[in-house]
């Protein structure tokens, strides 16, 4: 299985840019950028340092339900502060186990405090799929005999 740090290298290869807001940028900010990259949660950085994530699912529950403004709000209000990191030695068994116990759709790659990537449980299950499909295939040339 793949470790994480191959997982981003093989995403880089495919311009996968990670978007990040910082703390004190409004809600507001948030939504224009996950909605104008086309994703759901950003890392929340504060001098190069995750400080916390913010998602869709904080802006429905903390915003929204709440009756409260996204003009006003800064993305620190929001955010998840308990944020749960992989370092880029771990391997993709590890971040699935880690987001299913802890009901996590992205995981931010963390080396010495630094951000480096983030993954998202379709970059998973991708990469499980592909795994799975290069068994078969290996498993298929052993009973053939090749």
């Amino acid at each position: 299985m793949k470790t994480v740090a191959e997982l981003l290298k093989s995403k880089v290869q495919h311009s996968q840019q990670v978007h990040t807001i910082e703390p004190q940028q409004m809600v507001l900010d948030a939504l224009k950028l996950m909605a104008q990259m086309n994703v759901g949660a950003l890392p929340v950085v504060l001098d190069g340092r995750v400080v916390g994530i913010v998602s869709e699912r904080d802006y429905a529950r903390k915003m929204v339900l709440l009756g409260r403004s996204s003009i006003g709000t800064p993305v620190s209000e929001i955010m998840s502060a308990h944020v749960i990191t992989v370092t880029p030695q771990q391997n993709i068994d590890h971040c699935m186990a880690l987001m299913t116990e802890g009901r996590l759709r992205h995981l931010p790659v963390v080396d010495n405090g630094q951000l480096l990537g983030l993954l998202s449980i379709g970059d998973l299950v991708k990469e499980a799929i592909a795994e799975q499909a290069r068994l078969i295939e290996q498993l298929q040339q052993y009973i053939r005999g090749e």
